[in-house]
């Protein structure tokens, strides 16, 4: 089929699931066109089954703030009609699903029909989605998609509770391609360039906005890395970092803390984690925690939104409160003091993962394309 992806192409989860959605897509021979307005930092090649178009914004005197989804929207008529595409999946329901809809009507007086897939992720519908100043535009959009999916049955649940919604709503999983994560752990994974023998590493991933809580993962480190000794590798970058540095700094273990920056090399970051702390005010699914655990990482996480879906509590990691910093670090310490219990949760966790693969989830988008072609075809 010919497919196009919208997604926001940044180190982000929805933009991450996007990406190597479009990737699994194009090794199955799928003709696969990314509209965005920069390549997809996790697009790491382009052939003739996979392709990207940049969504330019002129500049212009009159526009405060370009209007991305206008341009957004003509580039994907564009693009369809240029390739005649049959599908435009849409990831996160601001401003992508919206302009999808303005697409699909504009090609239509051009006697084109194209199905429109939306995905919601997670801040697109909890935080951003419901303020009054987006939420009719989001909930028009939802409903006027040809198909509606959510990554966690409790964002299905929010989407129904904050919204109108008359469409019905699919849950699909994000996944991972366990794959990638075996070939890291199998290579050398150079542990004592970051750590002593004796040391335990514990990571965090995320873009350092508010709602990740950084501040939490520098308070519960430094309550483990009293008890036990340990390194703290931080990977990512935004808002909030220089506030965690600071932290580290006022609490004298900055010695012990890593701060990596963004990378595109997760997976041969985490070979060397044992514990990965998500202390998040909430996540739609938790697409990190899902990505350390296939990389055979305990999950010490809060227990909001989707966490509770894909973090085990006493299975693969821990479920803490919101705020609980000490509960979090006690759970740590309990896994982290024993190579049994430690081994035991890792275990856990890499074969709970698997469940998530994307060889399982990849067949359900594509009877999703294929119903929706199916219904143009007639």
């Amino acid at each position: 089929m010919k497919i196009g992806i919208v997604c926001y192409p940044t180190f982000g989860g929805s933009g991450v699931v996007a990406t190597e959605l479009g990737m699994a897509l194009a090794d199955k021979g799928h003709e696969v066109h990314f509209i965005t307005y920069n390549q997809p930092v996790r697009l790491d090649f382009i052939s003739h089954h996979l392709h990207f178009h940049q969504v330019i914004l002129e500049e212009y005197p009159l526009f405060q703030y370009q209007p991305y989804e206008l341009a957004l929207s003509s580039k994907m008529v564009e693009i369809v009609e240029k390739h005649q595409l049959e599908v435009l999946h849409v990831h996160y329901a601001i401003p992508h699903a919206y302009a999808a809809y303005m697409a699909k009507q504009m090609l239509k007086e051009k006697g084109i029909e194209i199905k429109v897939v939306t995905t919601l992720h997670g801040t697109d519908i909890t935080l951003v989605g419901s303020h009054p100043t987006y939420k009719t535009a989001v909930e028009f959009s939802i409903n006027n998609s040809d198909v509606v999916t959510a990554v966690s049955n409790n964002l299905k649940e929010t989407t129904n509770r904050l919204f109108n919604i008359k469409n019905d709503i699919k849950v699909i999983y994000n996944f991972i391609d366990i794959e990638k994560y075996d070939k890291a752990q199998h290579q050398e994974c150079k542990r004592l360039a970051l750590a002593k023998p004796e040391e335990r590493i514990l990571t965090h991933v995320s873009n350092f906005r508010p709602v990740k809580r950084v501040e939490d993962v520098i308070k519960i480190f430094y309550e483990i890395n009293k008890e036990i000794p340990s390194k703290l590798l931080l990977i990512g970058d935004g808002p909030d970092r220089l506030k965690a540095e600071n932290l580290a700094n006022k609490l004298k273990i900055s010695d012990a803390v890593l701060f990596l920056g963004n990378s595109t090399e997760v997976a041969k970051i985490l070979c060397y984690s044992d514990v990965f702390l998500l202390p998040s005010q909430t996540e739609s699914f938790g697409l990190a925690a899902l990505e350390a655990m296939a990389a055979e990482t305990a999950v010490i996480s809060t227990n909001t939104g989707g966490l509770p879906e894909v973090n085990i509590h006493g299975q693969t990691g821990f479920l803490s409160n919101l705020g609980d910093v000490n509960d979090m670090a006690k759970n740590a310490i309990s896994i982290l003091k024993d190579d049994v219990i430690l081994a035991r949760f890792k275990s856990n966790a890499k074969k709970h993962a698997k469940k998530f693969s994307i060889d399982n989830i990849l067949p359900v988008y594509e009877e999703i394309y294929t119903s929706c072609y199916k219904t143009i075809a007639k």
